[in-house]
């Protein structure tokens, strides 16, 4: 039951990150992330296509500056995923001090 767009690590960071702290740049969720600028691209481009995370495009300057914000569906999806998480955990833990297996 868990949702594999929010699965994957990096999808998981960025989400925590908007969760966490509010909206990122680019810039800094790559910083944060410790990201390539493909490999953050391409999952920042799924959770947006999820309407997990929304961007903003602006200029400061002549610099383009992209920002992402955590949707309500964004946000809805992480706590499901942890929840779903919790709830495996818990599990796993019941079987072990039960004794089974």
């Amino acid at each position: 039951g868990l949702d594999t767009t929010v699965h994957g690590p990096l999808r998981l960071g960025v989400l925590t990150a908007l969760q966490l702290d509010g909206p990122h740049d680019f810039t800094a969720l790559k910083k944060r992330l410790g990201a390539a600028d493909g490999s953050l691209g391409l999952q920042l481009q799924k959770l947006e296509e999820a309407a997990y995370v929304r961007s903003e495009r602006s200029f400061v300057g002549r610099r383009p500056k992209t920002t992402y914000l955590l949707t309500k569906k964004g946000r809805s999806a992480l706590a499901g995923y942890l929840d779903t998480l919790q709830r495996l955990l818990a599990a796993m833990g019941r079987r072990a001090t039960g004794g089974e297996g």
